[in-house]
């Protein structure tokens, strides 16, 4: 059963998703403040979904706090329209943005398919670890290695690395990124990527501003380049 912990100090909306969730078969937990969000963190969830506008802390703390505590993905729930919003709590660690008000069927959708992104692939555990010159990407354990230290990503963006990587030097449209990592509804979300592909040039290029593993190439795509 996926257990998805619910933090917002709406109570209301808070009983609505409990019931709805309930509904779905998922397992619920949920915090009404950002500092008993991190204790329920150690529960372990599957996902969590996270107000941003918190009694105590802000929001985007609570996601920083949250990355250090679990890499299950966090789903944001804001009534925040601005897209400046949107690109902080994504470059903070968050894994989708859902507006309120919202529809119930489409936060489901969104839901899912954070969950599904979470845990799309079984790696063979015999499959080699791919090595460039920066980092060593083990796709089998899920783990990244720079200068001998492990690497922490999200799991939106271990899904975008691992895209580029098993695509072997292809170069992949923004188009199929976008379905392979975020789903198909999202074909049109082209800042995510650039969101993504910044937070990741900063983690494991030795010069982010002048990338040399995960290479844009102009009018077509991304691709990985060892």
């Amino acid at each position: 059963m996926t257990t998805v912990l619910v933090v917002d100090d709406d109570p209301g909306l808070v009983r609505a998703l409990r019931i709805s969730l309930d509904g779905h078969g998922y397992r619920v937990l949920t915090a009404s403040d950002g500092a008993s969000a991190l204790r329920a963190a150690e529960d372990g969830p599957d996902v969590v979904v996270l107000d941003l506008g918190l009694p105590d802390l802000d929001g985007l703390d609570v996601i920083t706090g949250l990355r250090r505590a679990t890499t299950a993905p966090i789903v944001v729930l804001s009534g925040r329209l601005d897209s400046a919003d949107k690109v902080r709590a994504l470059d903070a660690g968050a894994d989708d943005y859902v507006t309120k008000p919202f529809g119930m069927d489409e936060f489901l959708a969104r839901l899912r398919a954070a969950v599904r992104r979470s845990t799309r692939r079984s790696a063979r555990a015999d499959e080699p670890p791919v090595r460039a010159a920066s980092f060593t990407v083990d796709l089998a354990a899920k783990k990244i290695h720079r200068d001998g230290s492990e690497v922490h990503l999200t799991p939106t963006e271990w899904g975008l690395l691992e895209a580029l990587v098993r695509a072997g030097g292809e170069v992949l449209s923004p188009q199929r990124l976008l379905t392979e990592v975020w789903g198909p509804t999202y074909t049109s979300a082209t800042h995510y990527l650039r969101v993504y592909l910044v937070q990741l040039r900063r983690k494991l290029e030795p010069d982010p501003a002048h990338p040399r593993h995960l290479v844009t190439e102009p009018g077509r795509g991304y691709r990985f380049r060892p």
